[in-house]
């Protein structure tokens, strides 16, 4: 099982060269950061955590920027978005970023997607809540044909474009791993459909999810070994890993908070024995 690493990036926390350097040293397998494009001023929607919304969901770094920066001072760490709000990007110019971040890291992108929360957002990109997972469906399948095809074209109810040339073509063939991050019962029919893994946050109620997921994994006519299980948890033990295998979980990613460098890396350094136990599986 690999152990990766979750973060909210800001300028006030640890560096991205810093990041990256630690994560590859101390045995880490990925690093994912989060997007919010912006928050706006004035929102009648409440945070779902409850409480005040934190200030690093407005302060956090543009990802995919912030990971090409790990990338150049990693050879083997994966760089993950989790997530990206692909409905709030033009699919032809993300696809372009997407293939350029993907083949100057040798292929190391996993792109983690999700629709969002946030309704006020998403009209200051001009759609509305409803849409935005047949906005970002449509975001997803324009994307790949740019990565998979030379005369890519695509034609549907969000976009609709002619044969364009975008290049570069990314490192993996067909494009990076899409992971969608969302645990209703209409995400995993949207996993099965386009998506080749799932990114939820660990929750009661997972069991369940997973067996649908398969479900509508193999009504498709694939198999749950194209889906890649990603976990945002905090196991307690060496166990907890093991039940997660058993179930098919390919990945346990852990939280950073936002820190400073010092702080980072004592967190990290407390993180070692889920490591150890990853590689002891």
């Amino acid at each position: 099982m690999d152990i990766g690493i979750s973060n909210f990036p800001t300028d006030y926390s640890i560096r991205p060269t810093d990041l990256g350097r630690a994560l590859e040293e101390r045995g880490f397998e990925s690093l994912w950061v989060v997007e919010h494009t912006h928050i706006p001023a004035s929102r009648e929607t409440p945070y779902p955590l409850g409480g005040d919304l934190p200030s690093i969901y407005w302060e956090a770094y543009e990802p995919l920027t912030y990971l090409a920066q790990v990338a150049a001072v990693t050879e083997s760490l994966q760089i993950g978005s989790g997530v990206l709000l692909a409905a709030q990007h033009h699919p032809i110019a993300l696809a372009k970023r997407v293939a350029t971040l993907d083949s100057l890291s040798g292929g190391r992108l996993l792109l983690g997607v999700g629709g969002g929360w946030l309704p006020e957002e998403m009209r200051n990109h001009g759609f509305e809540f409803k849409d935005r997972w047949s906005i970002l469906r449509e975001h997803v399948l324009a994307m790949k044909q740019c990565w998979q095809e030379k005369d890519a074209e695509f034609h549907g109810r969000h976009v609709d474009f002619d044969a364009v040339w975008v290049e570069p073509k990314p490192a993996r063939p067909g494009g990076p791993p899409i992971l969608i991050g969302a645990t209703s019962p209409w995400a995993l029919r949207r996993i099965a459909e386009y998506a080749d893994g799932w990114y939820p946050i660990l929750m009661p109620g997972f069991d369940g999810q997973l067996a649908e997921l398969e479900r509508q994994v193999l009504e498709r006519g694939r198999s749950m070994s194209e889906i890649d299980i990603t976990v945002l948890t905090q196991p307690e033990g060496k166990a907890d890993l093991e039940t997660l295998r058993d179930k098919g979980v390919n990945r346990v990613v852990l939280s950073l908070p936002t820190l400073g460098r010092d702080e980072a890396l004592k967190v990290l350094d407390s993180y070692a024995s889920v490591v150890d136990w990853a590689r002891a599986l």
